[in-house]
């Protein structure tokens, strides 16, 4: 273990954050670099002795977090990141995106602040990629079969490293002109610069990963031309079917999907424009859903200069402690403030949208709402408290309902889909149809990045079984598994 009193003597220290008026001005990611370097092995020495370590249960990948918070506590870092790479392909991604339900799940947490296990993790990653010992592993031997991967998300790109790293020579399909689906233009350069990404890629390149931008699988290329040319397919393509707000005035110039105003922000960062074409700058700004996505939006029209930002969340506001029926370890649904909010912005909880209306032109110019309470089990308006906001750019961040069916690749290959709109599958991570695999968020549904990974890595071990009739892939994990979350 590491410092046997640690978790006693060692109070909890976070990384530090710029302040808010300085990168507000800027796209960089809004911790100060390097600040963990000076106390991260003492917040590695938080971690106790706790016998059973439920912070295993609560991270889908099973990751080693007891070994390598002793290693990183004992300035081993060559041990610390070859215990966190047995368990995760890519750490630097979760340790900056993944909310975490180990550190709900840790056993400090019962009475006290739980270990800083994100910050270690992140940590142990960025000091391996600085001193070199973040290298390609190569195959020593090829098998000689073959696997189309659609999809390059944090599930695509698992699946691939993996089943690489066996031998197999995998291909990944990607729509978009870089690799890296929502990582890289659903998540803000704020929140993780894409050098990460790239570095990956490059990585996963030199391994012997072959990766196809600017391919729409189902109109490029079908289906069928995929299994007629690879010994297995997997489909990683995520949930990428946003669910709208049907609601009067929808039509108005203005209104968009949060997933079509965040890219263009990102294209700008990669030097595909000089300014976005749908920007917030001296607009008043309504951000519909209280989740990441929401947040994502709020920190992105900041740093746009938007006017004002309000954003909408129809469930009341979480409280600040856990909630009696959401005990440890599950991960409880508290009142989160995340880089973003502490920028600006307004908050405003139990209430929904009715209408919009718009100037002569079309332009949406005010958002109509009502407060709601939950009664016999649905949200039911309250009378007399209908009003209006401006709102001159309005955008939905209310999460997915399921895989992408317009493009017909779910048709041509013919696999089921379940009664929530994501492609079924079995035990295995297999669909109804031989030789088609499917993981992440397109089978599982709108997920967290962690088991996106999990799914990839473990889907992985399955596809590899197939193609040789047995694997020594690991497989943290099986379809039917839930989180500790509730």
């Amino acid at each position: 273990m590491a410092d046997p009193k640690g978790f006693l003597t060692t109070p909890k220290q976070l990384a530090e954050r710029r302040p808010v008026d300085v990168r507000i001005r800027d796209w960089n990611e809004v911790y100060v670099e390097r600040s963990l370097l000076p106390i991260i092995t003492k917040q590695a020495g938080r971690c106790m002795d706790c016998g059973i370590p439920f912070c295993h249960n609560g991270c889908p990948l099973g990751n080693l977090i007891p070994e390598w918070n002793d290693l990183a506590y004992r300035d081993d870092w060559s041990g610390a990141i070859e215990r966190l790479h047995a368990t995760n392909n890519f750490p630097e991604f979760t340790g900056r995106l993944c909310p975490a339900p180990c550190e709900s799940a840790c056993v400090l947490g019962i009475n006290q602040d739980a270990v800083t296990i994100k910050n270690v993790e992140v940590t142990i990653i960025d000091k391996a990629w600085d001193n070199g010992g973040v290298t390609p592993q190569v195959p020593e031997r090829l098998s000689g079969k073959t696997v189309a991967v659609v999809g390059s998300g944090p599930a695509g790109l698992a699946v691939a490293q993996q089943l690489t790293r066996a031998g197999h020579t995998v291909v990944v399909y990607e729509r978009a002109d870089r690799i890296g689906g929502l990582l890289r233009y659903g998540i803000p350069e704020f929140k993780m610069e894409k050098r990460h990404i790239n570095r990956r890629v490059e990585q996963m390149r030199a391994e012997g990963t072959r990766f196809r931008t600017g391919v729409s699988v189902g109109e490029d290329i079908t289906g069928q031309q995929l299994r007629e040319r690879f010994d297995a397919v997997v489909v990683a393509a995520g949930a990428t079917t946003a669910r709208d707000l049907p609601v009067p005035g929808r039509e108005l110039k203005g209104i968009h999907q949060a997933m079509e105003y965040l890219p263009l922000a990102n294209k700008v960062q990669e030097g595909d424009f000089v300014e976005t074409p749908i920007s917030a700058k001296g607009k008043h700004v309504v951000v519909i859903g209280g989740g990441d996505t929401g947040a994502d939006c709020l920190g992105t029209a900041l740093r746009q200069g938007a006017a004002s930002v309000t954003q909408l969340e129809i469930m009341p506001r979480p409280g600040d402690d856990r909630p009696t029926g959401q005990p440890w370890p599950t991960m409880p649904m508290l009142y989160k403030v995340t880089s973003a909010h502490e920028e600006g912005g307004e908050r405003v909880y139990s209430v929904n949208t009715t209408h919009f209306t718009g100037d002569e032109d079309g332009n949406v110019q005010e958002l109509h709402l009502v407060e709601v309470e939950f009664k016999d089990g649905r949200f039911q308006p309250v009378e007399g408290t209908e009003r209006s906001i401006p709102a001159q750019l309005v955008t939905l961040a209310m999460g997915f309902t399921g895989t992408d069916t317009a493009n017909g690749l779910v048709e041509q290959l013919g696999v089921d889909l379940d009664a929530r709109g994501n492609v079924n599958r079995d035990s295995a991570f297999a669909t109804n149809v031989d030789g088609v695999y499917v993981c992440g968020d397109a089978g599982r549904g709108q997920s967290l990045i962690v088991w996106a990974i999990a799914e990839g890595r473990s889907a992985a071990a399955a596809v590899d079984r197939y193609l040789g009739g047995r694997t020594a892939l690991p497989a943290p994990i099986r379809p039917t598994d839930r989180p500790l979350v509730v």
